[in-house]
């Protein structure tokens, strides 16, 4: 990526990640500044509508260039890591600039999402989804297989230690048990 910035950020431009996250960022910032009003919410959607809108795809092209970088779980810290450091740092100097009235928990709120939406769009994507490059499916099917990606991500921690159990428990046993 930092030999070819040009094929990885601007060839690679996640599209797919500049919508959803826009739509979903954008909600956030108007939930989180409805209590200063409808004006300042209003604001605050716009501001990250657009801010996103430029930002996400570039955001997500860095977490699609690593979804094959293994070991996967250093790659999950490394875009987990990264991309917030980067992404709330900006964004906190552009709604700072354009006034946001609920700054802090709205940044607060957004780092939250990214800390989740971060590890989902590096977890859908080394399964082919939300991709633009090589392998790239249309947002439709994308959306479609979301909810059964969604169950799979949120249940992958406890039906690990599951399998962790199962393989220390069954350690013990004598063979032909």
């Amino acid at each position: 990526m930092l030999r070819e910035p040009h094929k990885y950020l601007l060839q690679r431009w996640n599209w797919k990640s500049a919508v959803l996250s826009s739509l979903l960022r954008a909600s956030l910032f108007f939930a989180t500044n409805l209590a200063a009003g409808l004006p300042a919410a209003i604001a605050a959607l716009q501001t990250e509508l657009v801010f996103r809108g430029i930002t996400s795809g570039f955001y997500g092209a860095l977490t699609e260039a690593f979804r094959e970088a293994e070991p996967p779980w250093e790659a999950a810290l490394t875009v987990m890591f990264l991309l917030p450091v980067a992404n709330h740092s900006v964004e906190l100097l552009v709604h700072w600039m354009r006034g946001t009235r609920k700054l802090f928990p709205s940044i607060l709120a957004s780092v939250v999402l990214t800390a989740f939406s971060t590890l989902f769009n590096f977890y859908v994507m080394r399964r082919g989804v939300l991709i633009v490059g090589s392998g790239r499916h249309s947002l439709g099917k994308d959306l479609l297989k979301l909810p059964r990606l969604v169950v799979d991500f949120v249940t992958w921690g406890p039906r690990y230690l599951m399998r962790l159990a199962g393989s220390k428990s069954g350690s013990g046993r004598a063979d032909g048990d």
